[in-house]
């Protein structure tokens, strides 16, 4: 098996086994929540003007070429999805033996990755092992809010937007990591366009027009859009009805998935963010990403869960099992 482990192993082995209750904890573990919310004044007990300390942990275990910007960008992104302030980052890095030059590699694209998107790195940990053959990254990103959006935050009735386009993660991943197998399916000047999308994985814009009126925030990852918005609406106990037309979907995404069979909805989705607004606030949202220059459509509704039915996502009409998997991953393979 691999990617995330289930939402039923979760529930069991996870979020059964979490240590002694915290009233500081405002949000703790959740299904479809990649961010924890912990109040910094504990004498607060106003919720609308706390200042509140947001925290995301993630791995890059796969991506080989660009782990260090993928790790910075994706922490980041987390945080941003909920509200927050990005600010300071720690990291385990675990390389090969005879790493160094790895570790050369990684620490120099965190650090450009860190001062590009303004935020610190203030701790962390390296050391090799004999059982990998590629990095393993596993960044903290840490920051500030005084509004936290959660992922489960939707209510039927709502419009679902994104911001960004769906795949940019993966067509990078696919014109840096996987350039051999489209060597002759693509062209190079597609490939190299593709390795410009790791300069668009920051969604700390589109978060910073959105969340002012978002209800729920997430931003997809592994299993690109499709499965962040599974997430979003399990979380939320709703159904998702979305339209494939009107997913924004970039010309060398398409290209490089129509050559190796992989659909843009389905594979690693950092740089897109998706949101749900009331219908009163959507033009505003809107017109606030087309200020910031950022690409934002509407995308669907999010409706009522039907009575015995689970809560879920519809395509075109048609349900989308979940959870997603990645399509990448059997590129890997």
């Amino acid at each position: 098996m691999v990617g995330k482990v289930p939402p039923d192993a979760l529930e069991q082995l996870v979020f059964s086994r979490l240590g002694s209750a915290d009233p500081a904890v405002v949000q703790g573990p959740a299904y479809g929540e990649d961010t924890a919310a912990i109040r910094v004044d504990e004498t607060e007990t106003d919720g609308n003007d706390e200042e509140l300390l947001v925290v995301n942990s993630d791995p890059i275990s796969l991506a080989a070429d660009r782990v260090g910007t993928l790790g910075v960008t994706v922490a980041c992104n987390d945080v941003a999805a909920s509200g927050g302030t990005p600010r300071w980052l720690t990291n385990v890095c675990i390389l090969p033996e005879n790493g160094d030059r790895d570790l050369d590699r990684i620490t120099r694209q965190i650090d450009d990755a860190a001062s590009e998107l303004g935020v610190r790195v203030v701790g962390g940990h390296a050391e090799y092992s004999a059982d990998l053959s590629r990095p393993l990254l596993s960044m903290t990103c840490l920051g500030t809010t005084e509004r936290y959006v959660p992922s489960s935050g939707a209510s039927a009735g709502e419009a679902i937007l994104i911001a960004g386009s769906a795949g940019t993660e993966g067509t990078a991943i696919l014109g840096s990591d996987f350039s051999d197998e489209l060597a002759g399916r693509v062209t190079d000047d597609v490939l190299g366009a593709a390795r410009t999308y790791y300069e668009d994985l920051s969604v700390l814009g589109g978060a910073s027009a959105l969340a002012p009126y978002a209800t729920a925030m997430h931003d997809p990852t592994e299993g690109g859009v499709l499965a962040g918005l599974t997430e979003m609406a399990a979380s939320s106990s709703a159904t998702f009805s979305v339209e494939r037309a009107k997913i924004p979907v970039r010309p060398e995404t398409e290209t490089l998935c129509d050559a190796l069979g992989v659909d843009p909805l389905r594979i690693f989705g950092s740089g897109a963010l998706l949101a749900t607004v009331p219908d009163s606030e959507r033009e505003t949202a809107l017109g606030n990403l087309e200020e910031n220059d950022i690409t934002g459509a509407v995308i669907g509704r999010v409706r009522a869960a039907d009575e015995g039915a689970e809560p879920g996502v519809t395509l075109d009409g048609e349900p989308v099992a979940g959870p997603v998997e990645d399509d990448l991953y059997e590129l890997w393979e």
